[in-house]
């Protein structure tokens, strides 16, 4: 087999380490994404592997689904990261920074929909940084399909919604459209 993991408890190492630099529970989806990082992780390993740590109180799921490390597991990821080859820790550490850069972005950006009782929906469009709120904006779309398309959109680029919303807002005097 091709890779620098050869064993289970490497593998297990290897989730625990995970496990610790993520910045909030993943799903197991993610959690397999990250530690196929080495050739030598084999799927059904992985898989008792990752039910091994839940049962030995290392990691914990959520009834959503959601992994998440302990104490114990932090602990003991700390004293057996060394163990795991340099290349998959590098290899490994450049995956959990972009899936980091993908949680934190998900929990900075929001928008959601909420059907009225006259029919029209309420799109609400957040956007947050390190600070803080910086936006929270409620719009009334006709139909489903139109609210679905602000959200996207919304999505997509959220710092150009909110720069273009400042950008009126600051503008001097109303504008040309108003002027007579």
């Amino acid at each position: 087999m091709a890779g620098f993991i050869h064993d289970k408890l490497e593998i297990k190492f290897l989730i625990l380490y995970i496990a610790a630099r993520v910045i909030e529970p993943i799903p197991f989806d993610t959690v397999l994404d990250l530690a196929m990082c080495d050739e030598g992780v084999d799927y059904f390993d992985f898989s008792e592997c990752l039910r091994d740590l839940v049962k030995t109180e290392h990691l914990t799921v959520s009834d959503s689904g959601m992994y998440s490390i302990t104490e114990k597991g932090s602990r003991n990821s700390h004293i057996c990261e060394s163990s795991l080859p340099y290349s998959v820790r590098l290899r490994c550490d450049k995956n959990i920074s972009e899936c980091n850069r993908t949680l934190r972005r998900k929990s900075q950006v929001r928008a959601s929909c909420e059907k009225r009782a006259n029919g029209t929906y309420t799109v609400r469009l957040s956007l947050d940084d390190d600070m803080g709120r910086l936006m929270d904006l409620k719009l009334m779309a006709v139909r489903e399909d139109l609210a679905n398309i602000l959200m996207e959109r919304f999505r997509q680029t959220p710092e150009r919604t909110y720069s273009e919303i400042m950008s009126v807002l600051l503008a001097e005097g109303p504008p040309e459209s108003h002027k007579k």
